[in-house]
């Protein structure tokens, strides 16, 4: 690991200031996590969008909220095919160890990884139709999905569309899940769909009675 390097300047200051003023003050908390384990009531499954703060938007302190970050807030198919599936392994965990009560699937306004699904369909992206693409690749779960938002002619409008659609693919895709239908079915989880635009700060959830997202 020769290639490793220190930490940039900035995060150095940035971690030290906190560990002078927001560890140093709260210290018996941390502690209090670090022996008593983790214990959240839901998982959230968010993008990896560096504006997507998701602790901010829910008002979340430590060890309230699993977080789970990829591309586009995307759940595969349950696949028990002996692979590595490192959002399916983060999904059986929260759901099966820490028996969270809720999962929250939260996609975004702006969302790249949506915005690259729809370059691929549309023809515009031929790095990301290589095989050795893992972007495209993991794009090609929202990809059947470009045909329900093909029509419309704006582009932003058409993006929005599908970065929802993204959320209701995962929705669909977690229920393949039998653990996660099980529990669904039994009363002891629910699963939510959200999408958040970043600029205007507002949130919407999936309303599964007339199948369209309201704000929240």
């Amino acid at each position: 690991m020769d290639k490793a390097k220190p930490l940039p300047g900035y995060l150095v200051q940035r971690y030290h200031g906190w560990k002078a003023t927001g560890y140093e003050e709260n210290q018996s908390w941390y502690r209090q996590l670090a022996r008593g384990g983790q214990h959240p009531r839901a998982m959230v499954i968010s993008c990896c969008d560096s504006r997507v703060h998701v602790s901010a938007l829910f008002g979340a302190d430590q060890g309230e909220l699993f977080i789970h970050r990829n591309i586009a807030s995307l759940v595969p198919p349950y696949e028990p095919d002996g692979e590595i599936h490192g959002t399916s392994a983060a999904v059986e965990y929260a759901v099966t160890m820490l028996n969270v009560a809720h999962v929250i699937v939260l996609g975004h306004s702006g969302c790249g990884g949506v915005k690259g699904c729809i370059d691929m369909c549309q023809g515009h992206a031929p790095d990301l139709e290589e095989k050795t693409s893992f972007i495209g690749r993991w794009m090609d779960i929202l990809r059947p999905s470009y045909a329900l938002v093909a029509g419309e002619n704006d582009p932003e409008i058409q993006a929005q569309a599908l970065e929802k659609q993204s959320v209701l693919v995962s929705l669909q895709n977690l229920m393949t899940f039998p653990f996660i239908q099980t529990r669904v079915e039994d009363g002891f989880l629910t699963l939510h769909g959200l999408w958040t635009d970043i600029g205007e700060g507002g949130l919407e959830f999936f309303n599964s009675d007339d199948q369209a997202f309201r704000p929240v």
